[in-house]
């Protein structure tokens, strides 16, 4: 009998540990993957990124053709309704097949799920249900939940996480949206489309902590125009609910008089915490930092030989490619090979519309490390977001003075969240502004306005 009844276990099924798992299989290992909920994918593919973008997607549709935007194409609808349910089975759908697919892949890489909530035993042994296995490798992936408001209690009826804002059965009237982050402008942007008033209510006095500055505020005052209601350093205090409707009970940040803003429903989405809950690690002699996460070295292992953990449960940006990125790293030094994740290009995205995307240094980080050269340029004078009637938005691109190697690219654009892939990878190469400039790019598209603000850093944009 073997002393171990696997190579590698990984604790969790979410973008990180189910790629982690795969990858561990296809280099010859002998894998499991312990996973609680009844389908595959963690949060990102089954109440995350995949469903929201799912509504994202369909709400952009119903608001173009809703607010006449496709009219003034010439595309001219006579009769319109918004059939919710049918929106939200299409989004069931995409999550169904994509969940299979997983399913799948763990069957033809021969990955075994063990079904259950895991826990530690030992060092090298983990309970999985009423199943206990000895394991050579473990790898901890089990992602973030939702961060709790203190006295706001969730019951998913009128006061919703962001799992229950993806299930809301009618458009409400008034959609309070705590918290003025990713998570939150997503899904307020499905509901506001739709047909809801919305109110974003932030702490801190501009939306998306963390971007750039100017693209916070350039996003500002998109939402404005959009018609969303931005409340920036205002906290809430109180949440009180009555039948099927919510009072909030607000105040500036700063500290003030107090207000009550009336809602039907309220959204909460504040941030997510690492979640181990349960996985009784201090069995295996691991504890946890301040921030509650589990502290790796650059290889993604813990303080114990032979555990090492991957994603939002370790510190870095919660994000679901950046788990990916280490669920292969991982794998691959447990292998024996170089497993590395360059941490300081991992873009970010906000699906909004217009998408809002970055990678690198801000511009006020920049400024802190060092002397800057800036380019921008407005996707108002690219012929493509031009023709598409796309205006809002830019592209900015941020340089070393001296070397001109490009430390960090912001932008506003409506495939923002696909242009930015191309910054990351000529970051990833250490290109300079100049090797963007000199770079080819096809006419008439989007990232035409990344050349151009890439021209713009030493001065020489020709469309403005």
């Amino acid at each position: 009998m073997a002393d171990f009844d696997f190579d590698v276990l990984v604790i969790g099924a979410g973008p990180g540990g189910y790629v982690a798992a795969i990858r561990a299989a296809q280099l010859g290992m002998k894998v499991a993957c312990a996973e609680s909920r009844t389908t595959l994918g963690g949060t990102c593919l089954n109440v995350g990124c995949i469903p929201s973008k799912a509504l994202l997607h369909a709400s952009e549709l119903y608001a173009e053709a809703q607010s006449g935007a496709l009219a003034k194409l010439g595309v001219k609808i006579e009769s319109m309704s918004l059939d919710l349910d049918t929106m939200h089975g299409q989004r069931k759908d995409a999550v169904t097949q994509l969940t299979g697919g997983i399913e799948y892949l763990f069957k033809k890489n021969k990955v075994e799920w063990l079904k259950g909530l895991a826990s530690f035993t030992g060092k090298d042994s983990v309970q999985v249900g009423d199943r206990t296995v000895r394991v050579k490798n473990i790898v901890i992936a089990t992602g973030s939940s939702v961060t709790p408001l203190p006295g706001v209690t969730v019951d998913q009826k009128v006061v919703v996480d962001s799992t229950g804002a993806l299930e809301l059965p009618k458009v409400p009237e008034h959609l309070v949206v705590i918290g003025g982050g990713v998570i939150g402008l997503e899904l307020g942007s499905v509901w506001k489309r739709l047909g809801a008033k919305v109110t974003v209510v932030e702490f801190l006095d501009q939306i998306l902590p963390g971007m750039d500055g100017e693209v916070r505020k350039e996003a500002n005052k998109i939402f404005k125009k959009q018609g969303m209601e931005l409340r920036l350093s205002t906290k809430v205090t109180g949440v009180t609910v009555s039948g099927d409707k919510a009072t909030l009970t607000v105040e500036p940040s700063a500290g003030g008089a107090a207000e009550t803003i009336a809602a039907d429903a309220v959204l909460v989405a504040i941030g997510r915490r690492a979640n181990t809950d349960g996985l009784s690690l201090d069995k295996a002699g691991l504890t946890l930092n301040q921030r509650g996460q589990i502290e790796i070295d650059h290889d993604f292992a813990t303080a114990v030989p032979g555990i090492w953990a991957i994603g939002d449960v370790v510190p870095g940006p919660m994000l679901a490619h950046k788990a990916e990125d280490e669920g292969i790293a991982v794998a691959e030094n447990i292998a024996g090979l170089t497993g590395i994740v360059n941490h300081d290009v991992i873009p970010s995205v906000v699906y909004t519309a217009p998408e809002i995307a970055g990678v690198g240094l801000t511009e006020e980080q920049a400024k802190a490390a060092g002397e800057i050269k800036v380019g921008k340029f407005p996707m108002l004078a690219n012929s493509r977001a031009k023709t598409n009637h796309e205006p809002d938005g830019f592209v900015k691109v941020i340089a070393d003075a001296k070397t001109d190697k490009v430390l960090g690219v912001w932008m506003i654009a409506s495939v923002a969240g696909s242009m930015i892939a191309q910054a990351a990878q000529a970051m990833e190469f250490g290109a300079t502004s100049e090797d963007i400039a000199y770079t080819c790019h096809a006419h008439p598209t989007h990232a035409e306005a990344f050349k151009e603000a890439a021209m713009a850093v030493t001065g020489k944009p020709i469309h403005i």
